[in-house]
């Protein structure tokens, strides 16, 4: 892939230098990376999906060793993966006369999901045209007709293996889409979660928060917003300015001020670094805090995130790195402590460390709510009722909403379990 390797090695840089800002634009840039990869890889004959397993996961094993903090990367190579699988078994079944999935595997194709593959799909039109008609055979000779025979095998296979990744980058364009449009597609359930005169409070900046309380503005609620600043980047301050551009009324506290505050509020919205597969949430230092004063108060704690922040790995496992330590000097002016920074003791150990964590962990118990853009019209039984005694009068129930018991079961219907490991193993 000599075209292709040029554009990995550049992701693989932004990565490594942390260039790419957000859990978003990480998804985005990998999404697409994948796509151009998959879709200048020759393909042979036989062996399609495997070939763009092998191809997909060699990438997505450069690109997660450069970031590993970043979970993004390796749901969305792991998304790709559970698609060119789905879709494989999709061509499976139509090349076995529609059959069921016993039939395929039968046939020689291996599918190997979490969750039911998809419905199988008419053969597209160009895998109809290709395809020799059996009356046609029908005029000619013995000898002829199995020349014409094996063109005419030649040919579906030629087709399968086209329409294979015709309809895997298909599958990757909607999956850019979603990503592209999990925002607007979670603002809308904003009017179902917010009421009139409520006190919302929210942590640091996330532009689904943002989107998600403006969306509510816009439908005539009227609501405060309290925003902690979020040290040491204080990235709440550009979110209450936002807020404040677009007519909310928004009261900036201090990170240290969100106990003393938080009996006042209604609910916490939150948007989160990652979702774990049992429930728990990666978020931005200081995040684990907030949802233990929410709990001690029986605030609902309310998480929004998008698709491709669900992670299928739990947080024991090895491969997740919860944490990193960033750059001292956000916590310190230029010069501050300069005086005693090189301070020793007798054994040599500097008097004064500076710790700065990226992130923090907060187990499921502590989350109420997950909000999504996947909708689930039989969850409204599993929503409803389980968290309305945590807020009098305040209805936890919305079409996008999932208990945190409930994650794992949503998060293997988008990933397969072969994928979860994506470092290669050497095979004796």
């Amino acid at each position: 892939m000599p075209g292709t390797q040029t554009l990995v090695n550049e992701l693989v840089t932004k990565l490594k230098k942390r260039r790419v800002e957000g859990s978003q634009e990480t998804a985005l840039l990998t999404a697409e990376l994948l796509r151009s990869v998959i879709s200048q890889l020759k393909v042979p004959p036989t062996n399609q999906a495997e070939t763009l397993i092998e191809a997909v996961k060699s990438v997505g094993e450069l690109l997660v060793a450069a970031n590993p903090v970043e979970l993004a990367v390796g749901n969305i190579v792991r998304r790709v993966l559970h698609i060119i699988r789905d879709e494989d078994f999709s061509v499976a079944t139509s090349s076995a006369g529609g059959g069921d999935r016993e039939t395929a595997e039968q046939n020689g194709f291996r599918v190997q999901t979490v969750a039911a593959g998809p419905p199988s799909r008419s053969p597209s039109l160009h895998a109809i045209l290709d395809r020799t008609p059996d009356s046609e055979k029908a005029h000619h000779s013995s000898r002829d007709g199995d020349s014409f025979e094996g063109k005419g095998k030649s040919a579906d296979r030629n087709a399968e293996s086209w329409k294979l990744k015709h309809d895997v980058i298909r599958a990757v364009n909607e999956l850019i889409e979603d990503i592209n449009s999990c925002h607007e597609q979670i603002a809308e359930q904003s009017v179902e979660l917010i009421h009139q005169n409520e006190i919302l409070l929210t942590f640091g900046r996330s532009r689904t928060v943002r989107e998600f309380l403006c969306a509510a503005k816009e439908k005539r609620r009227s609501f405060r917003v309290f925003v902690a600043e979020g040290a040491p980047k204080y990235q709440g301050h550009a979110l209450a300015k936002d807020l404040g551009a677009r007519g909310l009324q928004t009261t900036v506290i201090t990170d240290s001020a969100v106990f003393a505050m938080i009996s006042r509020v209604n609910m916490v919205v939150v948007g989160v670094h990652a979702v774990m597969a049992n429930g728990g949430v990666i978020g931005p230092v200081g995040l684990n805090m907030v949802a233990l004063a929410a709990r001690k108060h029986a605030v609902p704690f309310v998480v929004v995130a998008g698709p491709h922040k669900l992670c299928p790995l739990y947080p024991q496992n090895p491969q997740v790195l919860l944490n990193e330590m960033r750059c001292p000097s956000e916590l310190l002016q230029d010069g501050e402590f300069s005086d005693c920074m090189g301070v020793c003791n007798g054994r040599g150990n500097p008097l004064l460390n500076v710790v700065n964590p990226a992130f923090d962990y907060v187990p499921p118990e502590l989350v109420s709510l997950f909000i999504t853009d996947m909708y689930d019209h039989s969850n409204k039984l599993k929503i409803n009722g389980l968290f309305g005694f945590l807020s009098a009068g305040h209805s936890l129930f919305c079409r996008g909403g999932y208990n945190p018991s409930f994650m794992h079961r949503l998060i293997a219907d988008y990933y397969s379990a072969d994928d979860l490991d994506l470092q290669k193993r050497s095979t004796s």
